[in-house]
């Protein structure tokens, strides 16, 4: 594959190819199970002939198609085993992995950016792409002053493609959203489309990127590499290596599975306290387990990709920690009266205080017990519960909103759950919550309802830390373009 199809007609015929080939293929279904095979046989054949169709045109497309299908596969875990197995495959394939762009594709798109010169930045660069994503793809060098680093090429036509895949999944979304029961995909894609000029625009990430390397630096749980270089399309970071969570979903020691967990539990709710921002695409190929000698407990969580991120300057909302402490101690009319003042309800709406409650306890279990193991199993009962139009946890799901500025946090939230599951960790993650979300271990006096309206980084800012979220500062400034001549900005040497 040379380039991204760029073209609309084309990207649009092969996503609309999509819908029609998931419906004729359940046409074939129903005759072959009238003509006798048995039920179980078609569905699997079905469901793996989806998977193919489906992951291999998103693959190949990338763009809006690739990244909704890497959102996608996080939710993987909810899906029953039967339908689950022949898609889980197809699935991991998106996360690290898609078709290459060209060497000499790549080294034009640096020459452009870069400058003519560009080879002079590296000592080494390796043509391979280590990793592609759903916009860009990742080349392993060595950086003129003999750092190790990954450097990040943005698709040429990216930005065009994201909008028009988008635009054209959301047409058909009502046929991909079975995939995953309980799922809403036309909110998920609307909320994606509004996201991409932040992905697309590597000075944006830089930025994100420096604010967490900055944060965590020393960290003995957290790790994020610094940003060395960026400009324009192209983004230099430090290399970093470990075992992708991937790898250790897809085989790993059951210590490997809990610490991994674990990290990616606190950095879910640390992350946003201590940087103001949420890494908000956490699907297992942005994660690495950086293991060494030493105990389990010394084990690292790498963290890679801040293309997308949701600004939270307080750190996580206080109501949602102040909701779940009320649910937990049973104020059943407490929650109701806060999911209204949250836009969760809207005031047209009569709810049950007690039914509203037991339509949460089952889904916050992990913070009501000291150790919580994550499975595809109770994922799948929580799908299945709220999925299911018998269910009275279905017709009272219906009626609640998610306010915008929930959206995204409700997202990642999900695809953590989601992600935590397809580990099957278990690990103690009240704890995580008690130190690091606002509000679940105690009320304050501040706010309405004597509540705090945002949480604060207090004793877990690090001195010296407080350089505003977005803005670059040290020598990460050589991110941007050192100079212009006549024909493109590049990148000077340090």
């Amino acid at each position: 594959m040379s380039d991204l199809p760029r073209k609309a007609v084309t990207r649009t015929a092969r996503l609309a190819a999509l819908p029609l080939g998931i419906a004729g293929r359940a046409t074939l279904g129903l005759g072959k199970r009238i003509g006798g095979r048995s039920a179980e046989v078609v569905t699997a054949e079905l469901q793996q002939a989806t998977a193919d169709q489906l992951f291999k045109v998103l693959g190949e497309l990338k763009g809006g198609a690739m990244k909704f299908g890497q959102v996608l596969s996080v939710f993987e875990a909810a899906l029953p085993e039967e339908v689950a197995g022949p898609y889980r495959a197809a699935l991991t394939k998106l996360q690290d992995a898609a078709p290459p762009m060209p060497a000499a594709k790549v080294h034009t798109a640096l020459a452009q950016r870069l400058g003519e010169d560009w080879r002079e930045l590296f000592r080494e660069f390796d043509d391979r792409p280590a990793a592609a994503a759903s916009i860009g793809q990742v080349h392993k060098a060595v950086w003129h002053d003999g750092r190790t680093v990954a450097v990040k090429v943005q698709y040429p036509g990216a930005g065009d493609a994201l909008l028009a895949d988008l635009s054209q999944l959301s047409r058909v979304a009502w046929l991909l959203g079975p995939l995953i029961p309980g799922l809403d995909v036309k909110p998920l894609i609307t909320e994606l489309r509004e996201r991409v000029s932040e992905e697309l625009d590597y000075e944006l990430e830089a930025q994100a990127q420096h604010r967490h390397a900055e944060e965590f630096t020393d960290d003995p749980d957290i790790v994020v590499p610094g940003v060395v270089a960026q400009a324009d399309q192209v983004l230099v970071t430090e290399w970093m290596g470990g075992t992708p969570l991937a790898e250790v979903i897809a085989g790993g020691t059951q210590e490997e599975r809990d610490r991994a967990g674990q990290l990616l539990a606190r950095f879910l709710f640390a992350g946003p306290s201590r940087t103001g921002l949420l890494h908000a695409d956490p699907h297992p190929g942005n994660f690495r387990l950086l293991k060494d000698d030493g105990p389990v407990s010394g084990w690292r969580l790498g963290v890679l990709d801040f293309g997308t991120v949701d600004r939270l300057p307080g750190g996580l909302p206080a109501p949602i920690g102040a909701s779940l402490r009320m649910a937990l101690a049973g104020d059943a009319a407490g929650v109701l009266r806060m999911l209204r003042e949250e836009g969760f309800v809207k005031p047209s709406i009569r709810l049950d205080p007690d039914a509203v409650l037991d339509y949460l306890l089952p889904i916050i279990e992990p913070a009501a017990v000291e150790n919580f193991h994550f499975t595809r199993t109770w994922m799948r009962a929580q799908a299945a519960r709220i999925a299911d139009p018998r269910s009275p946890a279905y017709n009272l799901g219906k009626q609640l909103n998610l306010p915008p500025a929930y959206l995204l946090i409700h997202r990642v939230t999900l695809s953590t759950i989601g992600v935590l599951c397809q580990l099957g960790a278990k690990a103690p993650f009240r704890a995580e919550m008690l130190e690091w979300l606002p509000e679940f271990a105690h009320q304050r006096s501040a706010g309405p309802a004597g509540l705090g309206n945002s949480a604060t980084p207090g004793s877990h800012e690090k001195p010296g830390s407080h350089a505003k979220p977005g803005k670059l500062t040290g020598p990460a400034r050589q991110a941007r373009p050192a100079r212009e001549d006549a024909e493109r900005a590049r990148v000077r040497k340090d």
